[in-house]
């Protein structure tokens, strides 16, 4: 059996799951203290269905705090930067762009080396080791915790970016060096930006996983720990401690994957109705479609693996502005009401008006146009009637149509909902064939990162005069196969779900952009290393 979780800004949601089907979960409201609340939601989970911890093999979880923390700018380390380009390298220096505040709390603390390659593997400058050592040895003066090392078409050529995190792990034990191979594509500006942005993170990511560990041992839980990726796939505990923007956008992905799995649909679009905002995404062969464009983040333009989603600020929280609304709700005016951006977010039940409080929500609404609805106390809302309910129904609907209208999907596809406010899309929308209100759609999230599988992922250039196209997209495929092995993959029950030529026009030689995504189930097959830990990845 496994555990499926999914931390989001309002709620925590809990699954227990054996092979398809569902055994019990739980909704809860998510606590300051995260760890604390995901092992609550546990617990219940566990007592409610008389499941002994031992029984749970895997336990799957996804998260915002890292998201969170990026954007509030808490808890993020400084950072150094290697960058190995020049002299080509001086002409945009990194963290250009970047909003004040966020670049001055990774420090400004950049070293411009000799190296980098051009696209065939040709070297720009030679590595320059004893300048990399001098490098590193003023990181150490510096008292610097986390480094990022970013090369010229890394991704296709590791080796300088490999060889300096050598030496400055050398220099500075203890250190945490990404290297920006590992996180982004082509595009040394975006990469390095990624890289920097992971690296700051690192601090948080080992302490809320640590701390994760340690709370489910307390619980008894003796489980392989896995967390979601932001394309649907799985990783382990101890690579989120390595890369924790990995996560970013978890949350959405967990929900199209559980869309996909309650409704058996491959192709659709899906909107996860939350209690703070929306998310409408595309799925593509049971996946989300990955953005095309440069990702902004916080601010910072990046290029690693993002789901395409819109958010609008539409969830069970939201409020509705409009001075006469609850004193004199039938003479309201159309144009005064103004629905959101703002949210009670987890105070719902402090806030609503059927909870007893004094604020006008999406809740209350839906809970008045919907006598089926068991929400709080339906008589606190009982003035909200004819006109004005259809109007305030109305204001609901338009976000949600906008964000259809965002997606441009060709032809007609079915609309998924999902998530604890799906019931407040009640009207028909444009854009879509029909609505899909699966099994379990308020907690599709849990139950996204509990089906979730793990993947791999290369993007490279080939050379089709030099090597053949056969023999390059073989060659592709068995990097890949070999990184699902490395996840925990059950290379037997591998499949490819994207395979992607981008012929590159302004390269000579027939160059071509590859990339390869397969995914595949966890090995049954655990592991021999104490629960909770791994080898270290060499450099």
């Amino acid at each position: 059996m496994r555990i499926g979780v999914d931390v989001g800004g309002t709620n925590t949601d809990a699954v227990l799951m054996s092979g398809d089907s569902v055994l019990g979960w739980c909704k809860s409201t998510t606590s300051p203290d995260i760890a604390a609340g995901v092992v609550a939601a546990i617990r219940t989970l566990l007592e409610d269905a008389a499941c002994d911890p031992e029984d749970i093999v895997d336990v799957m979880w996804g998260t915002t705090h890292f998201t969170n923390s990026l954007i509030e700018r808490k808890g993020l380390l400084e950072v150094a930067v290697l960058r190995l380009a020049c002299p080509s390298g001086y002409s945009v220096p990194p963290k250009l762009g970047w909003p004040l505040e966020l670049s001055k709390t990774v420090g400004d603390h950049v070293f411009i080396l000799p190296g980098g390659y051009e696209y065939d593997g040709r070297q720009i400058s030679a590595f320059d080791e004893e300048k990399v050592r001098s490098a590193a040895v003023e990181i150490k003066r510096r008292g610097l915790k986390a480094a990022v090392i970013s090369s010229t078409f890394a991704s296709l050529n590791p080796g300088m970016e490999r060889r300096a995190g050598a030496i400055l792990l050398r220099e500075n034990r203890g250190i945490r060096i990404t290297l920006s191979s590992d996180i982004g594509r082509l595009g040394l500006y975006e990469r390095e930006n990624s890289a920097i942005l992971n690296a700051a993170l690192t601090d948080l990511s080992r302490r809320v996983v640590d701390g994760f560990e340690s709370a489910l041992s307390a619980l008894g839980i003796r489980a392989r720990l896995h967390m979601s990726q932001n394309d649907g796939t799985l990783m382990r505990s101890s690579v989120a401690k390595k890369f924790p923007i990995l996560t970013f956008a978890s949350g959405p992905t967990n929900s199209m994957r559980g869309a996909a799995f309650l409704s058996g649909t491959r192709d659709a679009l899906v909107m996860d109705v939350g209690g703070t905002s929306s998310d409408v995404g595309v799925l593509r062969n049971g996946f989300p479609r990955e953005s095309t464009l440069d990702v902004d983040i916080g601010g910072v333009r990046t290029n690693f693996r993002m789901p395409d989603i819109v958010s609008v600020p539409a969830g069970g929280g939201t409020i509705f502005h409009g001075s006469e609304i609850c004193s004199s709700p039938q003479a309201a005016k159309a144009e005064d009401i103004v629905f959101g951006p703002e949210s009670v977010g987890s105070e719902l039940t402090r806030h609503a008006l059927v909870f007893g409080g004094d604020t006008l929500t999406a809740t209350d609404v839906a809970v008045a146009m919907n006598p089926r609805l068991e929400i709080g106390d339906r008589q606190r809302v009982r003035h909200i009637t004819g006109n004005l309910a259809q109007r305030l129904e109305s204001k609901m609907h338009e976000p949600c149509q906008q964000a259809l209208e965002y997606m441009q999907v060709p032809g007609d596809v079915p609309l998924i909902l999902v998530g604890g406010g799906h019931v407040l899309v009640r009207r028909a929308l444009h854009g879509c064939s029909r609505m899909i209100r699966p099994k379990y759609a308020s907690v599709a999230n849990a139950i996204g990162a509990a089906i979730a599988e793990v993947g791999g992922e290369i993007d490279r250039i080939y050379s089709y005069e030099s090597m053949p196209r056969v023999e390059a997209l073989d060659d592709a495929k068995r990097r890949v196969s070999h990184r699902l092995v490395r996840a925990g993959g059950d290379l037997s029950a591998a499949r490819f779900v994207d395979i992607e030529e981008t012929a590159l026009s302004y390269m000579p030689g027939g160059a071509v952009r590859v990339r390869v995504k397969a995914v595949a189930g966890l090995s049954s097959i655990r592991s021999s290393l104490p629960v909770h830990s791994c080898t270290p990845a060499p450099l």
